[in-house]
């Protein structure tokens, strides 16, 4: 296979599926800017995030047209505080924005993105500033 990634990514898709878990959390927002996630590039508008699994090891980012949809495999990650809104955060260099976290309201546990290739070589060229996208629970 060309892209061993790209085959994980679908039969995690299969399994999750086929081993009917329930989703743990679905999440809406409206992304006033173009942003990347991974190696796939996001323009602006509304967007549907749902975790996967029962850890929510799974994540899939959907259009609200639904043509783009994309798998992406999150870490865990923890705030000292219980988040009062659901959210999005973007991590912005100049006028690039790559989501970051995703946190639910009333949950001190988000989800957490790997930076990405392109993310790490803006890293090396400019400072991040964290951009918070407001969103809700579906």
């Amino acid at each position: 296979m060309k892209n061993p990634m790209f085959a994980l990514l679908g039969l995690g898709l299969l399994l999750a599926a086929a081993s009917a878990y329930a989703q743990t959390g679905a999440v809406k927002a409206n992304v006033p800017f173009n942003f990347v996630v991974d190696k796939a590039d996001f323009p602006a508008g509304q967007y549907t995030l749902v975790s996967f699994g029962s850890s929510g090891a799974l994540m899939t980012i959907q259009s609200s047209d639904g043509r783009i949809i994309k798998a992406v495999i999150p870490n865990d990650c923890e705030s000292r505080q219980t988040q009062r809104k659901t959210k999005l955060v973007f991590h912005r260099y100049r006028d690039h924005y790559f989501l970051a976290q995703v946190w639910m309201a009333g949950s001190d546990r988000g989800r957490e993105l790997l930076h990405s290739q392109r993310e790490n070589e803006m890293a090396l060229n400019y400072p991040a500033q964290n951009v918070v996208v407001v969103a809700t629970l579906r």
